[in-house]
């Protein structure tokens, strides 16, 4: 049995599924053809993020009223999910939308929240997240 035969989960919604079918396309007509150039030249380029925006896979968890698709944590698991079954693992879009901008979400000011996440969603900016631990991990 591969993964295409197994059954839709319980937890998507309509949209979600339709979410399945318009990552897949996008990463497959996108990105996967010059997948191995961006990882040559160690960066995706900027357009990429741009139709990635538009397209409504960037921050699909963030509310209509920050410039998001207003979904939720499904519909960024499914673009990343997408993105991986695609061999695009290394595309940052699953960092940038279901980790840094959940934390601006919740935690930002309300300046932030209006400054960051809608150029987030549409790709105009970029973000990652950088941590480190005291006498552990990379310090």
């Amino acid at each position: 049995m591969s993964v295409f035969d197994l059954p839709t989960p319980a937890w998507m919604a309509e949209d979600h599924k339709m979410l399945v079918e318009q990552a897949g396309r996008f990463f497959e007509t996108e990105v996967a053809p010059r997948y191995e150039a961006f990882e040559k030249a160690g960066v995706f380029d900027r357009d990429i993020w741009a139709k990635a925006g538009a397209a409504g896979l960037l921050c699909a968890a963030v509310p209509e009223e920050f410039g998001g698709p207003g979904g939720d944590f499904g519909h960024d698991a499914i673009v990343t999910y997408q993105a991986n079954l695609h061999g695009c693992d290394g595309f940052g879009g699953p960092l940038h939308s279901a980790i840094v901008a959940p934390y601006i979400q919740h935690y930002g000011s309300p300046e932030q929240k209006q400054r960051w996440l809608p150029k987030m969603a549409t790709g105009e900016v970029l973000t990652a997240l950088a941590m480190t631990e005291p006498n552990a991990g990379s310090d």
